[in-house]
């Protein structure tokens, strides 16, 4: 089948919802699918560079199209919706909801993937036209049960049952395949023999880098990692741990994709500190409605994973496969990370429960079960 893709995300960018992008297409593509991606811009890059910046193996073609920020990304919806239709796209895949309703136009069959509400001046009767329109075949993949739920309130009936999946995003499995263990990692990445503690991810509001500071100075024994963050945050936090003389967290500022597993290998503990409010690279709350890359990654590394313990993070985490710590809550967290300290008989149940249980959130099936019945 030719699937066209079409996003708004930045080609290439380490922000989330870019990376996200580039797994789905893929995933299509090593499904068997000729996909081509869609992106506004007009600084191509080479295969080899998305395929380094990324860790990516399946090729699939990727096209940049210039789109003017006054016209909110609708100049861009037609155009690429039109270019699509001569391409001979059998398929749209979109995460533009513009995009969706005009290919429902052109009787494209189209699969819109979600992962936030829907607002704006125009985004909800956008929605209900998607949701109303009946003469091409259409789906609505939201990321969470929470979100499904949240949309539903929002907008009562909308869409069918039989046109809405849940699908939690995922992780490239074959990426995790063979990693060392954790002291032969560190070793691998030039790091201090010590007991780690791993936070891959950017430094946004809400993503509990506070908590990682106050960790870190309250548990000296342990060397925190923090793999990630733009050069400026990076940049600042570094200042801010040398005036307040804490020595035992190594930070590496951005790195891509591919070698995320290493660093993660590299940990005993895998963080998740998340607070009660969760903005991402373009703003808003996703506390309530989130589906975090980093889990699923974390799941797959076969570490323990240690999350603040928000409802919508128990759709795939349980305490079978994960401990939990009050949002926040700095005693809480110290408390976890001494007990398992203390009693390292628990590490391996978990680890191993969290690695079993990372099987069933691989990319490649999850666009499966997504592209079933068309």
């Amino acid at each position: 089948m030719k699937i066209a893709c079409i996003s708004t995300s930045r080609v290439p960018y380490s922000t989330a919802n870019s990376i996200q992008v580039m797994k789905v297409c893929q995933a299509l593509a090593a499904l068997g699918h000729t996909v081509c991606l869609w992106v506004p811009g007009d600084k191509p890059a080479d295969w080899e560079s998305l395929r380094e910046f990324y860790g990516l193996k399946t090729p699939f073609e990727v096209r940049w199209l210039p789109s003017q920020a006054v016209w909110r990304r609708y100049d861009f919806s037609l155009a690429v919706v039109r270019e699509a239709k001569r391409w001979g796209a059998e398929l749209i895949y979109t995460w533009l909801l513009p995009a969706a309703l005009m290919a429902l136009w052109f009787n494209l069959p189209t699969l819109l993937e979600l992962h936030d509400r829907v607002t704006g001046h125009l985004g909800p009767q956008s929605y209900r036209m998607f949701c109303g329109h009946k003469k091409s075949k259409k789906r609505l993949l939201v990321i969470t049960q929470a979100l499904k739920e949240k949309l539903q309130i929002q907008f009562k009936t909308c869409p069918k049952p039989s046109e809405i999946q849940i699908a939690p995003n995922g992780v490239d499995l074959d990426a995790y395949e063979n990693l060392p263990n954790a002291v032969e990692a560190r070793r691998l990445l030039g790091l201090p023999e010590r007991v780690t503690a791993v936070y891959a991810g950017h430094f946004y509001a809400g993503r509990g880098a506070e908590l990682l500071m106050s960790l870190a100075e309250r548990l000296p024994q342990v060397q925190f990692l923090w793999v990630g963050g733009s050069e400026q945050a990076v940049s600042e936090w570094k200042e801010r741990l040398q005036k307040a003389g804490i020595n035992n967290v190594v930070l590496t500022g951005f790195v891509p994709n591919g070698r995320l597993p290493m660093y993660q290998a590299a940990g005993e503990f895998l963080l998740m500190p998340y607070e009660k409010f969760i903005s991402g690279s373009s703003g808003g709350n996703s506390v309530e409605i989130c589906s975090p890359m980093k889990m699923f990654d974390y799941m797959a590394a076969g570490r323990v994973i240690i999350s603040s313990d928000l409802p919508v993070i128990h759709e795939v985490l349980n305490p079978q496969n994960a401990v939990f710590c009050p949002p926040g809550d700095a005693d809480a967290w110290v408390r976890t990370i001494n007990d398992l300290l203390e009693n390292p008989d628990k590490w391996l149940a978990l680890s191993e429960k969290t690695r079993q249980d990372a099987a069933q959130y691989s990319w490649l099936e999850r666009e499966r079960r997504a592209l079933d019945g068309f």
